[in-house]
């Protein structure tokens, strides 16, 4: 749970990461890569399974990655993405009273 309200800065953060998931393709995104098998997946796969072109997903992927929401390791040619939980913690925590506080480490990357 919060344990004060939110300062202007941490406003400004939570708003920005509100507003990368505001886009209907990113949030399509989680989906898929929260439904891959393994709960992991690549930027090709996505890119066909939403219709769109490699550079538009790495554009959203990378948008994603850069909010907290997704974690994701090259290997290779190909760069595998997964759900990064901790990175709606600070979303949930603010929605959700009764969500656990954030660890420090957490709340830095999720910010």
């Amino acid at each position: 749970m919060l344990q004060a309200e939110l300062q202007p800065d941490e406003a400004q953060v939570l708003a920005g990461a509100l507003k990368v998931l505001g886009d209907p393709a990113r949030l399509r995104l989680l989906s898929l890569i929260r439904c891959a098998e393994g709960g992991r997946t690549t930027t090709a796969v996505l890119a066909g399974r939403l219709g769109l072109t490699q550079p538009t997903v790495t554009h959203h992927l990378g948008a994603l990655f850069d909010a907290g929401f997704l974690g994701r390791e090259r290997d290779g040619r190909q760069t595998w993405y997964w759900v990064n939980t901790d990175g709606v913690q600070a979303i949930r925590q603010l929605l959700d009273p009764t969500t656990s506080p954030l660890v420090p480490e957490a709340q830095a990357r999720a910010m």
